[in-house]
């Protein structure tokens, strides 16, 4: 196998010191949003796990949740307090992404670049100190790619071993890091030498560390009938063959990464494989072929179903690397430097009108065209939740959405136990229970509330109000309430049933 040299940038300044600064401002200024910015549905929902720590949960393994109890436990339950840890780990990941390029022979300028590029992709810019399991997934793919490289560089066999705990963890933060192995396989195939290291002992036992941590989540789920494993894992089995996802799951990440920087990337995957029998090229294969399974199999699920924006994530690191060792090789030309110039300054710009628009007062001017439409007016919305709840004199509230449940439940406005009635598995018997005897309120979005769907759940069922969030200019701010009693099933236990609003899992 190759050993790196030093980093051929012999003679250059070292940049370093700049690639700090860099994680350190971008993470100042996340801090500062982390705690000015409402919290996303998905954010409150993993909040709720951090109240109740387990090994596992219904839709993750519980890397985020642990995450988020950590910042909680230092600054309370408030959006910085669940994000905190997040967007430090964007900071400690911006740094890993730079030294990563410096230690696979890039330059100064191209390992500034590295950093630079990654978080102006508009994924880790606007999304960097969200909590959601992608955070901790990207950060510990990027430990593992950079504990890789230095064994490459220094040939000392420990640095094994951090790569196997680094993807045990990113494991524990999202099954993607299952990729990681098949991932590290092919690189060693691909780099001349690779193999060989497979009759050492190193990187066997990073195999074993690797498993041996997650095999907390795997006796988790072994306890829970397996469910996390049934969720996910069950989205793997193909059916309905379609190319429209293809196409969408390319352009969307074309965006995502912004398209000057995806073009980049393209060129410097493609020109580390056409130089994978070369001393540089081969350092290269490193981000290149751990990440083309993951890719692979992302690839094939768009021929079935939808691959979700974020899903890419962890890769998002390594992909920045190979664009901006790209970039290198095309300054001879105005044009060239111009366009490597500005090619992060679609993230940043896109970014900066983002957040600009979250500072608009609620209701927005912008009204069903503002995009931050889903964070705002949660307070008031629990507030006329829990009037309307008084007024009716509902004895609990629930709703069909672990989204709705979520942010309300974040509010602490309701003076009455609060249930998301659908999915019980998501949640633990130790909450409140409510007095099902006594009528309850079911609150959700107006467009999966229908009397007959409640019917199903609910012998009786009464329309008692409609509620808007945000000033209501769009039809996913548009709420109704149903005043029902006599349920038909265990709705503490089973829940009601998934038919009573199709689709919202999917």
């Amino acid at each position: 196998m190759t050993a790196a040299a030093s980093p051929g940038s012999a003679g250059a300044p070292d940049r370093r010191h700049l690639i700090l600064w860099l994680a350190l401002g971008l993470t100042a200024l996340r801090l500062a949003a982390a705690g000015a910015i409402h919290l996303t549905e998905d954010e409150a929902y993993y909040r709720f796990w951090a109240q109740h720590l387990q090994l596992g949960y219904l839709d993750h393994p519980p890397m985020i949740g642990w995450w988020i109890r950590a910042g909680m436990s230092l600054f309370g339950d408030t959006p910085l307090g669940v994000r905190l840890v997040p967007a430090l780990s964007c900071g400690v990941a911006t740094w890993l992404v730079g030294d990563l390029a410096r230690r696979l022979g890039a330059g100064p300028k191209a390992c500034f670049r590295a950093a630079l590029w990654y978080n102006a992709t508009l994924t880790v810019c606007l999304g960097g100190m969200l909590a959601i399991p992608d955070s901790p997934a990207s950060l510990f793919w990027t430990l593992t790619l950079w504990a890789l490289a230095r064994f490459s560089e220094h040939r000392r066999a420990g640095w094994w071993l951090v790569a196997g705990l680094a993807a045990g963890l990113a494991v524990m933060s999202k099954y993607s890091g299952l990729f990681l192995a098949p991932g590290v396989l092919l690189w060693l195939a691909l780099t001349p030498g690779g193999m060989a290291e497979l009759r050492k002992p190193a990187p066997w036992a990073a195999a074993v560390i690797a498993m041996a941590v997650f095999s907390a989540n795997v006796v988790w789920n072994a306890q829970h009938q397996w469910i996390t494993f049934i969720k996910q894992f069950g989205r793997v089995a193909p059916h309905d063959f379609t190319l429209v996802h293809l196409g969408e799951l390319l352009v969307t990440q074309a965006l995502l990464f912004t398209p000057l920087m995806a073009l980049y990337a393209a060129l410097g995957v493609g020109h580390a494989w056409r130089e994978r029998a070369q001393a540089q090229g081969a350092r290269m294969m490193l981000p290149v072929a751990t990440s083309v399974p993951f890719a692979a199999y992302l690839v094939i699920h768009s021929l079935h179903d939808r691959v979700q924006g974020h899903w890419p994530a962890p890769i998002f690191g390594a992909l920045a690397v190979c664009a901006a060792a790209a970039a290198e090789r095309y300054d001879a030309r105005p044009w060239q430097r111009l366009a490597r110039a500005l090619a992060p300054a679609l993230g940043f710009s896109v970014a900066a009108c983002a957040f600009a628009v979250m500072a608009l007062p609620t209701p927005s001017p912008l009204g069903k065209l503002d995009p931050t439409l889903p964070l705002r007016g949660w307070t008031r919305f629990a507030d006329d939740i829990e009037t309307l709840r008084a007024q009716t004199g509902a004895a609990w509230v629930g709703t069909l959405s672990y989204g709705v449940y979520s942010q309300v439940q974040s509010e602490h406005r309701l003076h009455a136990p609060l249930i998301e009635a659908v999915e019980r598995d998501r949640y633990w018997p130790t909450d409140p229970k409510p007095d099902f005897s006594k009528p309850g309120l079911i609150v959700d979005l107006s467009r999966r509330m229908k009397v007959p769907d409640v019917q199903r759940c609910f012998r009786s069922v009464t329309p008692v109000g409609e509620l808007k969030r945000a000033g209501g200019p769009a039809h996913n701010q548009r709420y109704t309430a149903f005043l029902v009693s006599g349920p038909k099933r265990d709705v503490w236990i089973q829940g009601c049933p998934d038919q009573i609003a199709p689709g919202v899992w999917r």
